[in-house]
């Protein structure tokens, strides 16, 4: 997957910043790519860089406009058409994770046909996936698990990655969703792939390594959540981590997009979780907790890492506020 970078990042009318995840999440760990923001009116996220218009954007040399923004569902809005056939015109590639497909748009291929642009669309498996045998492989995988959606299990795998390879272990970062495909170029669109096939594209990204070797697996959704249930399974089947790091955001009200369903504890999570990962892989543990403290303030957050490292007898950080340093000395 060829991306040409830098990057505007393109957060339309998102309704909030956590419908903006994909560029927040390009910005916090790709911020080199990134020459500024496009933000439509209504728009309520905010990455904290330049907003710039598409010729604007341009001449700072932006080659690709990645659409950082995912509403529920997935879908291209008919107010977005007009600004990536400006930016289509202007000579920029379009980059996109949603489900709905910019090469199903004809307005958009047509255009970027015309004008020898690139309609990239990460979401579309690019391999042909086996189903999952579920026979042991070489080297270790760790699986980030959450009580919920967007609650920062990229994050703790990709802050993982920096913390094991700054202690010199060998690790990879193994991208599951649109944001991590955008980040490093490569991966499995995990919740586009056929339900048959969802373990075994898990069990394809995570091959056999060395002994030593530690694949950091994004995780996606929650075994908790009626609406993705299903690809955190496939994850925790598909994976057989040999490690698993509960990933929470505090102050949530209700699991997110489900107003009717509460969060679960973190003790359910770690019995659930591990209960399933051992159908696989009998050894796997639970060998930390990731605390999302973005909406606290220091001392909130010093105080809750405290109290729940001391009621679940786990190493618990924020690893993008902290850094994931204890989180990787567990691992190795």
């Amino acid at each position: 997957m060829l991306l040409k970078t830098p990057y505007l990042l393109f957060l339309g009318d998102a309704v909030d910043p956590l419908a903006a995840k994909v560029a927040q999440g390009i910005k916090d760990w790709r911020p080199e790519y990134c020459v500024g923001q496009y933000r439509q009116d209504g728009c309520n996220a905010d990455m904290h860089i330049d907003d710039l218009t598409i010729a604007q954007a341009i001449e700072r040399g932006a080659k690709t406009l990645v659409v950082g923004v995912a509403n529920r569902g997935g879908v291209i809005s008919e107010s977005w058409i007009s600004v990536f056939e400006e930016a289509l015109n202007a000579g920029m590639d379009i980059a996109s994770g949603l489900h709905n497909l910019l090469i199903d748009e004809p307005r958009l291929k047509t255009l970027a046909e015309k004008n020898g642009r690139a309609l990239i669309d990460v979401r579309v498996p690019q391999h042909d996936y086996p189903i999952a045998n579920g026979i042991k492989r070489t080297g270790k995988r760790c699986l980030a698990v959450g009580t919920d959606c967007s609650v920062g299990k990229m994050y703790t795998a990709l802050a993982l990655e920096q913390s094991l390879k700054k202690m010199g272990v060998k690790s990879t970062f193994r991208a599951t969703g649109q944001t991590g495909i955008l980040i490093t170029g490569n991966g499995v669109p995990l919740d586009a792939v056929v339900a048959d096939f969802m373990a075994g594209s898990v069990e394809w990204l995570t091959p056999d390594n060395d002994a030593d070797h530690w694949d950091l697996i994004e995780g996606q959704g929650s075994l908790f959540h009626a609406s993705y249930s299903g690809v955190t399974l496939a994850l925790i089947h598909g994976g057989a981590p040999d490690a698993l790091v509960l990933c929470h955001e505090p102050t949530r009200e209700h699991m997110r997009g489900l107003p009717g369903y509460s969060l679960p504890t973190l003790e359910q999570l770690r019995d659930t979780a591990l209960n399933l990962a051992q159908v696989v892989n009998p050894d796997c543990k639970v060998t930390g907790i990731s605390v999302n403290t973005a909406a606290l303030n220091d001392k909130e957050a010093t105080d809750l890492l405290a109290d729940i490292e001391s009621r679940m007898g786990l190493p618990t950080v924020d690893p993008f506020r902290h850094s994931a340093d204890r989180l990787a000395e567990a691992l190795a």
